[in-house]
């Protein structure tokens, strides 16, 4: 994925910060516990796509 991308992407909920886990294939954003998935390459930046984070997880 872009860098340049990542950097002006944003939690489509809450606005904030997204972190880009490679190995799961997702961005993950810390304030909302939510995780959007990574398709080819092109971020499914959408509330019902994401998937929420585990207690476990960090």
């Amino acid at each position: 994925m872009d860098t340049r991308l990542l950097e002006i992407l944003v939690c489509p909920v809450c606005k904030g910060p997204l972190e880009n886990h490679k190995t799961a294939a997702e961005l993950v954003c810390r304030g909302c516990r939510l995780a959007y998935p990574v398709k080819d390459d092109i971020p499914v930046m959408l509330e019902d796509e994401a998937r929420q984070l585990g207690t476990e997880e960090s």
